[in-house]
């Protein structure tokens, strides 16, 4: 353990004995099993309900990373807590005296059995009220294959068979919990760095905005962004890529962006989405979504997608929408 994981794992220590005291003690059976006294936030200001983050996804997506970077950002972390215990950790920072105001908790396969009490424990911090945020890990089978096999461990569901096996075993046992995440990262192609700073860009804030978007652009060719919540194709538009002239340069130089948006369609196309946009955001506003992914395709993810992605992203910062631009394949060529 380095030094900065030593201070990290002790300030968390402090917090939770700070937490913890002038709380009724958890009685003990014979055979050692702790019994829940009657903690409950009834009476506790809604303002002192921590905030809660559950961080969740594939083994071998990032969710390490992720929890590390919410310790970083003076987030209360704990690793692997078994889903019932949930609540009980929200109780216990509400009446911290505000010592544990914000709290990440990673939720896996590792917990097997208690894994399915997480839809329980979730519909129990409905009902008391508690405003909490579901980040899933994403990732492809192949990138998933590949760090399994760099680190030689084996999937923590694989049992006697390959690792493709735990892989398939654990996204149907996570297929419902997906579904529900407010937020979903996929590191197929991330490298460390570029999962922090989209973790960063998410939760840096000291002020939670109304809306945070990701403008992606990409290459068709290399596939759809799985983490995409709405997906458009610039493909109807003349590609730069066959202008000499143009083909060394990408979407983010004037000469592309110029002769993108001037064919036919370009600015209408512009204006009419980022109209629609306004209106799904309305909805997505109304219905607690905070962020969402936007991913605007073309062939190869260089030139018509990069050139919209950057226009449109601009429309959205203007309308005071948070926005973070990513393209995703610029450069693979």
């Amino acid at each position: 353990m380095t030094e900065h994981d030593a201070q990290h794992t002790a300030e968390r220590d402090r917090k939770l004995k700070e937490a913890s005291e002038d709380q009724p003690q958890h009685a003990v059976r014979e055979n050692g099993e702790a019994v829940s006294t009657d903690i409950t936030t009834a009476g506790v200001p809604e303002a002192a309900i921590p905030e809660l983050v559950i961080i969740s996804g594939m083994s071998g997506a990032g969710r390490s990373t992720a929890a590390k970077c919410l310790e970083d950002l003076g987030w209360f972390v704990v690793d692997n807590l078994p889903p019932a215990l949930i609540p009980t950790m929200v109780e216990l920072g509400a009446r911290s005296q505000g010592n544990v105001a914000r709290i990440a908790v990673v939720v896996d396969v590792r917990g097997r059995r208690f894994f399915d009490n997480l839809r329980e424990s979730l519909a129990d911090l409905d009902t008391r009220g508690v405003t909490r945020r579901i980040v899933f890990l994403e990732s492809s089978d192949e990138a998933l294959v590949r760090r399994f096999e760099s680190v030689r461990r084996p999937h923590p569901l694989q049992g006697d068979g390959r690792i493709v096996d735990g892989i398939a075993a654990e996204r149907e046992l996570l297929r419902e919990l997906r579904g529900d995440a407010d937020l979903v990262i996929d590191t197929s192609s991330l490298n460390v760095h570029e999962l922090r700073a989209k973790m960063d860009a998410q939760f840096a804030g000291e002020e939670e905005p109304e809306l945070r978007a990701t403008v992606m652009s990409f290459g068709f060719k290399y596939g759809l962004p799985v983490d995409a919540d709405l997906v458009a194709d610039m493909r109807f538009l003349p590609n730069p890529h066959w202008v000499p002239e143009l083909r060394p340069y990408t979407g983010v130089h004037e000469e592309v962006a110029a002769y993108v948006f001037n064919q036919p369609g370009a600015k209408e196309f512009l204006d009419r989405y980022a109209e629609l946009l306004r209106l799904i955001a309305a909805g997505y506003r109304r219905e607690g979504k905070r962020y969402v992914t936007i991913a605007i395709g073309c062939t190869g993810g260089k030139h018509r997608s990069v050139a919209m992605s950057e226009k449109l992203a601009a429309r959205l910062a203007a309308e005071g929408v948070e926005t973070v631009v990513v393209h995703r394949d610029m450069g693979r060529e």
